[in-house]
C-alpha cells in the first residue's frame, strides 16, 4: 500500500514537474510580431500580473476559501495600490512605473514565493528579463537621462540635475519682484515668498501655513526649489503647470484672500512702472496669464544642482562619505528609488500613503482627518485615487522639515521610518535608519537664493 501512495506522488510530483516546465517555457513564448511594448504587455499579461495589480483584480478559487480568503484580499489590496498595469501607457511610460518594474520584475520579488506555490510556472524567465531590462535601458537613455552621470550610475532611476534651465531672464527679474510683492494678498501681508521663503529651503517649516488673517490652511506647503521637474503641481495635482499653480494661493480664501484675479491686475496697475515692464515684455500687457506666467518663469531658476549626490554620479566617488553609500544603497534595496525619481528623486506619480499599513488610523489623534488628506481623490473624484499624493522631490529634504503631507514628521529619522513602516513594510535597524538619513542629507544642492 504504501509502494502504491509513493507512486502515486511520484506521478503527481513529476506531472506538477512537467506543468511547470511548459508554463515556464515554451507556454511563455514571446510574439515575434508587433512593437516591443507590445511584447512586454504580453509578458506580463501571460505572468498574470493583471490577476493583482488592476482595477478589476481577478481573485482566485483559493481566494474563497476561510483564513486564506482574508490573505488573498490583503495581497491584492496591497499590489493594486502599489501598481495597476491597466493604467500604465507602455508607449508613454512615466519615470516612476518604468523604475517600479525595474525593481519588482527583474530583481525577483515578483511574483511572490507563495504565488508560485500556487501558480507552478510563473515568474520571468531570461528572455522575458532580456527583454525588458534592454526596454527600461532604452525608454531611461531616450526620454529621462540628462547625460550628467557617470559610466557606472548611467542608468540608475535617479539623475544628476541640469545645471541650467533656458529663461528669459527679463521675465525672471519681473517673476522675482511679483514672488515677493504681498500686493497679491488681500491684506498686503501675504506674498509667494511667505510660505516659500527661498532661504529657508523654500519652505515656512511650519505644519501647515498661516495665511491672510492668522488663517491655517490644512496641508504642509511643500518646497518650491526643484518644482519645476513636477509632472504637476501641489500634492494633488490640482496644476498641470507652474503658472497653474502660482494663479491658485492669491485668490484662495485661507491663503492670500484676493477676490478674484481682476482685482489682483486692477490692484498692481496703480504702479507704472510694474505696468512698463509687462508692456515692454508681453504685448496683452498686465493680466492674470502674464502675471503667473512671470512667476513661474522665476520659478524655473529654482533648481539645485551640484550636490554631493549629484557629484557623486557624475563620478566623483569621493563626494559621499561611507555612511552615505550605504544609505543610498538603503535606498534602493528598499523601493524607495521606485518612486523618488529622476532629477528632482519624486514628483513624477502620484503614490498610495499606508500601502502596508494604515497610516491615518496610527498618525497623532491631534491631527484631525480633513478634506486634504484624500490627496488626489479630491481632484478627480475617482474612489481608487483615495489617499494618493504626488510623490515629493527629496531634493534638499534636510532643509525642508515637517515632513509627509500633513507635517506630522519632524525629523527626517521620523519621516524615514514612517516610510519604511507603511510603504515598504520593511525590517531595520537603527543603524539602517541613521545611514538613510546621512544619504538624504547629500541632495542639498546649490542655488544663489539659498
Amino acid at each position: 500500500m504504501k509502494k502504491r501512495i509513493t507512486q502515486v506522488c511520484l506521478l503527481l510530483l513529476c506531472g506538477a514537474a512537467v506543468i511547470a516546465i511548459y508554463r515556464f517555457n515554451f507556454r511563455k513564448s514571446i510574439p515575434g510580431d508587433g512593437t516591443r511594448e507590445d511584447k512586454i504587455a504580453h509578458i506580463f499579461k501571460n505572468n498574470d500580473c493583471l490577476a493583482c495589480h488592476s482595477n478589476n483584480p481577478e481573485k482566485p478559487f483559493y481566494g474563497s476559501f476561510p483564513v486564506i480568503g482574508n490573505q488573498v484580499d490583503r495581497d491584492i489590496e496591497m499590489a493594486s495600490r502599489y501598481m495597476k498595469f491597466d493604467e500604465i501607457d507602455l508607449q508613454n511610460i512615466n519615470e516612476a512605473d518604468l523604475a517600479k518594474i525595474e525593481q519588482t520584475m527583474l530583481s525577483g520579488s515578483m511574483p511572490v514565493a507563495k504565488y508560485k506555490m500556487i501558480h507552478w510556472g510563473t515568474g520571468f524567465n531570461n528572455a522575458e528579463k532580456s527583454l525588458i531590462a534592454g526596454w527600461i535601458r532604452d525608454v531611461r537613455s531616450e526620454r529621462f537621462s540628462t547625460g550628467l552621470a557617470c559610466e557606472m550610475f548611467i542608468n540608475e532611476p535617479v539623475q544628476p540635475i541640469v545645471e541650467f534651465i533656458s529663461v528669459n531672464e527679463e521675465k525672471v527679474s519681473l517673476g522675482y519682484k511679483l514672488y515677493h510683492d504681498g500686493r497679491l494678498s488681500a491684506d498686503g501681508t501675504v506674498s509667494c515668498a511667505t510660505c516659500h521663503p527661498l532661504d529657508n529651503g523654500g519652505v515656512d517649516g511650519t505644519r501647515t501655513s498661516k495665511g491672510i488673517y492668522g488663517q491655517f490652511g490644512g496641508i504642509n506647503a511643500p518646497t518650491v526649489y526643484n518644482a519645476v521637474f513636477n509632472h504637476v503641481q501641489f500634492w494633488n495635482g490640482r496644476a498641470a503647470t507652474l503658472a497653474d499653480q502660482a494663479a491658485g494661493p492669491p485668490v484662495n480664501p485661507v491663503e492670500m484672500g484676493m477676490p478674484s484675479w481682476a482685482e489682483i491686475v486692477e490692484n498692481l496697475k496703480g504702479d507704472k512702472c510694474l505696468v512698463d515692464e509687462f508692456s515692454a515684455l508681453y504685448a496683452e500687457g498686465m493680466t492674470e496669464k502674464t502675471i503667473t506666467d512671470a512667476i513661474a518663469e522665476f520659478e524655473k531658476t529654482l533648481i539645485t544642482p551640484n550636490s554631493p549626490f549629484d557629484k557623486y554620479l557624475k563620478g566623483d566617488m569621493n563626494a559621499l562619505t561611507a555612511s552615505q553609500i550605504k544609505g543610498y544603497d538603503l535606498f534602493k534595496s528598499n523601493n524607495c528609488a521606485s518612486c523618488h525619481v529622476g532629477q528632482a528623486l519624486g514628483g513624477q506619480s502620484f503614490e498610495y500613503l499606508g500601502i502596508m499599513d494604515d497610516y491615518f488610523a496610527a498618525r497623532p489623534a491631534e491631527i484631525v482627518y480633513n478634506d486634504d488628506d484624500k490627496g488626489l481623490y479630491g481632484f478627480t473624484g475617482k474612489e481608487s485615487d483615495l489617499h494618493k499624493f504626488k510623490t515629493p522631490t527629496l531634493r534638499n529634504i534636510a532643509l525642508t522639515a515637517p515632513y509627509m503631507h500633513d507635517g506630522t514628521a519632524q525629523t527626517l529619522d521620523e519621516a524615514v521610518k514612517i516610510m519604511l513602516r507603511f510603504q515598504t513594510g520593511t525590517k531595520y535597524t537603527q543603524n539602517d535608519v541613521d545611514n538613510m538619513v546621512d544619504f538624504l542629507e547629500s541632495l542639498t544642492g546649490e542655488n544663489k537664493h539659498m
